[in-house]
């Protein structure tokens, strides 16, 4: 399970908590603009947009979780499982791999409109990356700092959503989490006024007493709600600090703790599914921040930094031991 967000204040904010129950190594990757994507329809991408985000490489391919490009273009995948489905091979359709989706996107386009035209031509062709990283059933959050679209592959084809509160979960389908946000259409972050019955006097004793409803489970359509109200009720300013921080203040009210979701057992061993890490990418500049479970400090890499129009591959391992600041 997991949550991507999007946010704006000055610059444009994209990111996402990434639960799962293990690692698989991950690093914030660039792919400059010379490092070529070999695709499985036998197209090859030998000139593109330099794209920065999470990702596992394996052999020297990027398999990215959630990326921006250089233009401020974001994509992130997220489990959906039991609701997405893959296709056999379409003549008349342009045929990716589901994980090929995120360069062969973030490298031709700059914009969601861009996108949008080419994913209306795409089929999302059932064919895995090797027996060691299978085909994982994913939705995805596609955004730029003017919109933002929810991508879903059901039995009956790519449904594509506006998603005007820039928020997305797991199951089930975004229609049904943007239904149920009506079922809290009445909370506030204002204090309540007292509807229960005019011939009570009935005053808040606390604040906060808006928000009573707001489901606090780690569930992904309490997570939708959870995310969408903290979001679309947090104002800061421009600053860039400012900013990165609140962000991260989002993710962490819909992050898990270690121990709280039991997934499945094994070996007579439970495993649990927990935040793995927590990023934000400011995408207007291509900075990505990040922090991880074992790691509170936020760690930041900047795309500009590295040669992005080059050939190879820049990654950074994600720093995962405890950085401490001891002040005596």
């Amino acid at each position: 399970m997991c949550t991507a967000i999007t946010y704006k204040t000055d610059d444009f904010y994209f990111g996402r908590n990434l639960d799962l129950e293990y690692s698989y190594n991950e690093a914030v990757c660039i792919t400059p603009r010379k490092n070529a994507f070999n695709f499985r329809n036998g197209e090859v991408l030998t000139n593109h947009y330099a794209i920065i985000g999470i990702a596992t490489v394996c052999k020297g391919y990027p398999l990215y979780y959630e990326a921006v490009n250089e233009k401020g273009l974001c994509l992130a995948g997220l489990n959906f499982p039991d609701n997405a489905v893959y296709n056999v091979w379409l003549d008349d359709k342009l045929n990716l791999a589901p994980f090929e989706l995120i360069p062969w996107i973030l490298g031709r386009c700059s914009n969601v409109n861009e996108a949008l035209n080419e994913v209306n031509s795409v089929n999302l062709w059932s064919e895995n990356f090797s027996s060691e990283f299978p085909l994982s059933p994913l939705h995805w959050l596609l955004s730029d700092k003017d919109a933002s679209y929810t991508l879903e592959p059901l039995a009956d084809g790519l449904h594509i959503h506006l998603n005007p509160v820039g928020v997305l979960t797991n199951n089930p389908p975004f229609d049904y989490h943007m239904y149920n946000l009506v079922n809290y259409m009445n909370l506030t972050p204002l204090p309540p006024v007292n509807r229960f019955s005019a011939s009570l006097n009935l005053k808040p004793y606390s604040l906060g007493m808006g928000g009573i409803g707001l489901p606090g489970d780690i569930s992904s359509a309490s997570r939708f709600v959870r995310a969408a109200y903290t979001k679309t009720n947090s104002p800061v300013s421009g600053d860039e600090l400012e900013s990165v921080s609140q962000f991260f203040h989002i993710l962490d009210n819909v992050a898990q703790p270690l121990g709280l979701n039991c997934v499945r057992e094994t070996d007579n061993k439970h495993e649990f599914e927990y935040t793995l890490y927590s990023s934000c990418c400011n995408a207007s500049k291509g900075i990505f921040y990040y922090k991880t479970y074992l790691n509170n400090q936020i760690a930041a890499v900047s795309m500009h930094k590295e040669d992005i129009d080059g050939h190879d591959l820049a990654l950074y391992p994600l720093i995962n031991e405890q950085q401490i600041r001891f002040e005596n």
